[in-house]
């Protein structure tokens, strides 16, 4: 990364993903958290006052005594992490980008769009080509917004990628058990999750569903062709901190035994590894042969929360194979694959101090 830091802003500051941010910023390398947004109500009070903070630790010194902005004042770090509710997002970031800044977010409302990039480094960092696209269409000068997927999707489609390359998929059915931390904080309310399991989160499947086929297709410099993968999902809110669990039964395009797909999922590697990035895992996908992982509570915190954790790998009776897949939903599904984003494009040339 070089010694230069860039200036980084975090908007949304103070929620569950904002602070996810703060935390894995601290003592980062190549990226230094130089100014914290938060809402009208936070804005004027130092961070430690200001956020309910709820992460291990308390925020480091310099977090801490960061005075929180308000949503209207102007940004002044060259990068942008957005944590903005969605719905919100989506002026402030073009806005941002128009302005010069690098937005790297977390939020839906441009994840579709035909000339923004949805980036998983490991799976299509070459998508990233579609940023000189977006600058053209927009006449953006040098900014940009790049986006990661919803939480369930990053980890699905890591665990997918390998598979697809090796062997082809024609059809994913997936069913999310996804951790109460993924509808923010305090997130679902208490007395409608202890005890049950909730099989509704507004909008979930259809974001899978499509993103999925976003992220496995190619850009060939002028659009996106979506991956040709009928996909199914089924999503449901269950009594867990953090980590969701995704059972996934994949019907695939050549033939290929458990132990074919366990090979290619652990011999997987790919561009943020090469690059040593400092937020990529060594091994982005971990197998378990415990019959009974991986659980939440147990492996979500495996290699930093930047891995996908498959386990259970078997012959499906209906479709090929199927198995279970575990990630951390803050971390590698939120907060942390936006920072991994921006070290792969700093690494790529695509920003400049």
């Amino acid at each position: 990364m070089g010694n230069m830091k860039l200036d980084v802003a975090v908007l949304g500051a103070t929620g569950s993903v904002g602070q996810r941010y703060v935390e894995l910023l601290e003592s980062h390398p190549g990226l230094q958290l130089a100014e914290v947004f938060g809402s009208e109500r936070s804005a004027g009070r130092k961070y430690r006052e200001a956020c309910d903070w709820r992460m291990s630790a308390a925020p480091s010194e310099e977090a801490a005594d960061l005075t929180v902005k308000h949503p209207e004042q102007p940004v002044e770090s060259p990068v942008v992490f957005c944590s903005l509710p969605g719905g919100i997002a989506r002026e402030t970031e073009l806005r941002l980008a128009s302005d010069g800044h690098y937005v790297f977010s977390n939020a839906r409302d441009n994840r579709m769009a035909d000339d923004v990039p949805l980036l998983i480094p490991e799976v299509n960092w070459q998508h990233a080509k579609a940023i000189e696209l977006q600058q053209k269409a927009r006449g953006y000068s040098s900014g940009f917004v790049v986006t990661n997927p919803n939480c369930s999707t990053i980890h699905l489609v890591l665990a997918l990628k390998p598979i697809w390359d090796a062997f082809g998929i024609e059809r994913c059915f997936v069913t999310t058990l996804q951790a109460s931390s993924g509808a923010g904080y305090p997130g679902v309310p208490s007395l409608d999750l202890i005890d049950n399991v909730v099989p509704y989160i507004g909008g979930e499947e259809e974001k899978i569903e499509s993103e999925t086929r976003k992220l496995l297709g190619d850009f060939d410099g002028a659009r996106f062709n979506y991956a040709d993968i009928g996909m199914s999902a089924q999503c449901n809110r269950v009594p867990v901190r953090h980590g969701h669990l995704e059972t996934v039964n994949l019907g695939l395009r050549n033939t290929a035994t458990p132990a074919e797909v366990v090979e290619v999922l652990r011999a997987f590697r790919s561009r943020p590894q090469e690059l040593g990035l400092p937020s990529a895992p060594p091994q982005p996908i971990i197998v378990m042969d415990q019959d009974d992982r991986p659980q939440p509570a147990l492996d979500r915190d495996v290699a930093r929360g930047m891995a996908s954790i498959v386990g259970r790998v078997r012959e499906c009776n209906l479709l090929d194979v199927r198995f279970a897949v575990l990630g951390h939903n803050t971390i590698r599904g939120a907060a942390g694959a936006s920072i991994l984003n921006a070290e792969m494009l700093m690494a790529d040339g695509y920003m400049s101090a």
